[in-house]
């Protein structure tokens, strides 16, 4: 059967449940500092990145949306929007990957690794190089070369959560199912 790439079902909804609340307790407790203000290594890209590739770049966008959206409304009182939407975006584009993987029938080989691996690296350097920085200067008015610097540190910082995280769990989960045609009748 052909995946749909914005396919959107009871399965989905609830993984995107399950991924958003994941997503929550790690940003918030989980988190490696870097040395740069407000710029950890977060674990919860990892399993953003994991449920995206598993599950869409709609479930993607929901669950890096609403665990971002929800952890800086209970951490800080207010989401941090610009963070908020690429976080989401990162977690859509990832999750375009989806179409091309087969982790339910138990593929996970070297070239699916390598392309989980280039459109992750690629949603981050999108979300966190550009589209982060601008909006911080655009909607919050924050200084150029303080938000550039953050943007870099996020990208390589997520981008090693997500493919060393991300990778993991998907080459995990893939070895947990049967693949097509191994089970024969006596």
């Amino acid at each position: 059967m052909k995946k749909k790439l914005f396919d959107f079902n009871t399965k989905t909804i609830v993984a995107t449940g399950l991924g958003a609340a994941l997503f929550i307790v790690l940003f918030m407790y989980v988190k490696i500092p870097t040395g740069i203000p407000e710029t950890d290594i977060k674990t919860a890209y990892g399993v953003g990145a994991f449920f995206s590739a598993l599950f869409g770049p709609i479930a993607g966008l929901l669950i890096g949306f609403i665990g971002h959206g929800l952890s800086d409304a209970i951490l800080y009182g207010s989401p941090w929007w610009s963070w908020v939407v690429a976080s989401a975006l990162t977690c859509f584009i990832t999750g375009l990957v989806y179409p091309k993987m087969k982790i339910e029938e138990g593929e996970f080989g070297k070239a699916d690794i390598v392309r989980f691996n280039v459109y992750q690296v690629l949603a981050n350097i999108i979300s966190w190089v550009v589209v982060a920085p601008v909006l911080d200067i655009v909607v919050y008015a924050e200084p150029v070369n303080y938000v550039f610097t953050q943007g870099i540190v996020a990208a390589v910082c997520n981008a090693i959560s997500a493919g060393v995280i991300g990778t993991v769990l998907l080459l995990l989960y893939s070895r947990s199912r049967s693949k097509k045609g191994s089970l024969t009748k006596e």
